[in-house]
């Protein structure tokens, strides 16, 4: 039996992070693992019942992790946060982490309210990287002009029509989105012993994203730091794109959702 969410007294926030290199992407589905499905089998056995509800803000794709995403919860009882944060963490896999619990309430809509999303595709190039880099990390054995791959970044700024940026769009899917910020720089943010002496962060920011938009634009600026194609040849993607998708797709276990804001 489903649970009713108009039944719902009670609203929390979970934010969480997790390595996605061994899921499925966030939401369940039949036969595989995901993060969604290890939530929902971890809180029963947390709450002692099942008469509770989970909704995510984000959907991530297969071997995509997060530093930081949210689901709501939706109970008919008021709980202990604090103990829901320790017992919550104490039984989850180890590549899934409770951040911190907040209340909410029913006026809150974790799906229809606005927010922004940061995401963060972590790369390096010139040699293949230690495999215990894999999970969250790409590495490219080309030599790559990142000076380029910089300049094209920025062209992905603004609102644009990116068509050419979708897989499997439907009919009324609309294609104009606006890219609040979009550039790479060296990474600074994630550093292993592992890890080779330079990497690099590409970072995007938008209110929404179409399927492997993300991995479709990385894989342009990997043309272009390759010389495969010239930032004219970007810009004109999207100002003027026809109806055939790149295919040109970035592996998905450099991308990292890295932060989700509501306004």
């Amino acid at each position: 039996m489903k649970y009713d969410i108009s039944m719902s007294r009670y609203y929390y926030l979970i934010h969480i992070q997790y390595l996605g290199f061994r899921f499925h992407g966030w939401t369940k589905q039949p036969g595989l693992k995901t993060v969604h499905q290890y939530i929902d089998k971890t809180l029963p056995f947390v709450l002692t019942h099942t008469s509770f509800k989970t909704l995510g803000s984000s959907r991530t794709d297969a071997m995509v992790s997060a530093n930081h995403a949210i689901f709501e919860l939706f109970i008919e009882e008021q709980l202990d946060m604090t103990k829901l944060f320790r017992d919550l963490n104490s039984n989850l896999p180890p590549d899934i982490r409770v951040l911190k619990i907040e209340k909410t309430d029913q006026n809150f809509n974790i799906i229809q309210s606005p927010k922004t999303k940061e995401y963060i595709y972590l790369f390096a190039f010139g040699e293949k990287c230690h495999p215990f880099a894999a999970p969250i990390l790409s590495s490219f054995m080309e030599k790559l002009d990142i000076e380029q791959m910089k300049k094209g970044a920025k062209l992905f700024e603004g609102k644009h029509n990116f068509k050419k940026y979708c897989t499997r769009p439907t009919e009324k899917m609309d294609f104009e989105r606006e890219i609040e910020r979009s550039f790479i720089k060296e990474n600074d943010l994630y550093r292993a012993n592992f890890f080779p002496e330079k990497s690099y962060a590409y970072h995007i920011r938008s209110k929404g994203f179409m399927r492997n938009q993300i991995r479709l634009m990385m894989g342009q600026l990997l043309k272009v730091g390759k010389g495969e194609i010239t930032l004219s040849d970007l810009k004109e993607s999207l100002t003027d794109p026809d109806d055939i998708p790149f295919d040109c797709i970035a592996p998905p276990s450099g991308l990292i959702l890295n932060k989700v804001n509501f306004e």
